[in-house]
């Protein structure tokens, strides 16, 4: 489970102009969201990530993110990631084992849903999309697609609320697969105080852990 379009001629010749428009507009959100999360210090969110094939949930989880920068650590009910930005240490309960990696940008997405706040800058088109209205909050959709077509990660949809620029809802959509990851962000916390010391693993939490170095 880890591991989406805004009759006649004038509206066709009217069709690049606009979408021109949509892009500026979408980065304009894109980049104030981006500028929210660097001067918002340490976050902490709670989260809900749903599986969803053809409308319908095959399963739910959820789980808590804290965040200082590119720094995370993310814990569910049967994993524990701790990322200090270079090394990533990822704990799984009922095998009583810690993997360690240094993770690709790529990984990191599939791990982080953070990450796609700074996606946009590089291989993704993007504009804005209908939602006005989401749980309560009136918010910006923005609806990223992949340029290049190997890129694993075809689709990115996000809710950004309009008053903050926090991110309320990720929707994510690997290329040629029907389930698609549902991401809501159901409690978010700024200006959180982290010690850096929290975002790597602490061997002597986890003594009768097996480390299995992936490097």
């Amino acid at each position: 489970m880890r591991k989406y379009i805004f009759s006649v001629l004038i509206a066709l010749l009217s069709l690049p102009v606009i979408a021109q428009q949509q892009q500026s507009q979408a980065k304009v959100v894109l980049d104030k969201t981006a500028e929210a999360f660097r001067k918002a210090g340490g976050v902490k969110a709670d989260f809900i990530i749903k599986a969803v094939t053809n409308g319908l949930a095959e399963g739910a989880e959820s789980g808590t993110i804290q965040l200082k920068g590119e720094k995370f650590v993310l814990k569910t009910s049967d994993l524990v990631t701790w990322f200090d930005g270079k090394t990533q240490w990822s704990y799984v309960a009922k095998n009583d084992e810690v993997n360690v990696s240094n993770p690709t940008q790529e990984e990191l997405q599939q791990i982080n849903p953070y990450t796609f706040l700074y996606i946009y800058q590089k291989g993704f088109s993007y504009k804005l999309g209908a939602v006005k209205v989401f749980c309560g909050k009136t918010v910006w959709e923005v609806v990223l697609t992949a340029k290049d077509k190997k890129q694993e990660l075809e689709r990115i949809t996000l809710y950004v609320t309009k008053d903050a620029y926090e991110p309320l809802y990720i929707l994510l959509q690997q290329r040629g697969q029907q389930t698609r990851n549902e991401i809501t962000i159901m409690n978010y916390q700024t200006g959180q105080d982290y010690a850096d010391g929290i975002f790597v693993f602490n061997r002597k939490q986890y003594p009768s852990a097996e480390i299995i170095d992936l490097r």
